[in-house]
């Protein structure tokens, strides 16, 4: 095959330290947008990101140049580099040092997408650590609820 043709799509979860709640509507569009860019730099474009105070979801398709670890690590040195930068009061912000990530079928995206716009709604009934809990035995990944969190 003469050209690389792929279309890797993932769903990445991360909190902020500590769940501590930096995320407000103060920041929360700008630093969105920011991420949003922070991606297509990496020729990885957003298909929708979203979240609340203390954590983000965001689906993007991966470059097959691009490691996973890679774009996460960039993504969120990036981010916290501009909330540094940008937002006096958040001098102490930064993210935990993980994150999950998990494949989404192209017959699912729609669906996923759905869920990431609706986070607002979705943690008025739903805590964080349920909702990770969940997505984790959702795509079959063992995990260890002590090194869930930092």
């Amino acid at each position: 095959m003469g050209h690389t043709h792929s279309n890797i799509l993932v769903h990445a979860v991360f909190s902020t330290k500590g769940r501590v709640p930096w995320i407000d509507e103060s920041i929360r569009p700008d630093l969105y947008a920011y991420m949003g860019g922070s991606l297509r730099g990496m020729k990885a474009p957003v298909l929708s990101l979203n979240g609340i105070a203390d954590h983000v979801h965001v689906l993007f398709r991966l470059p097959p140049v691009v490691s996973l670890s890679d774009a996460m690590r960039d993504l969120k040195a990036n981010a916290s580099k501009w909330v540094h930068e940008k937002c006096p009061g958040h001098g102490d912000f930064s993210w935990q040092e993980g994150y999950a990530a998990f494949s989404v079928s192209a017959s699912q995206l729609p669906v996923v997408q759905a869920y990431i716009e609706s986070q607002e709604a979705h943690h008025k009934k739903t805590s964080f650590k349920d909702e990770l809990i969940a997505l984790l035995q959702k795509h079959g990944m063992e995990y260890d609820e002590r090194y869930l969190f930092d």
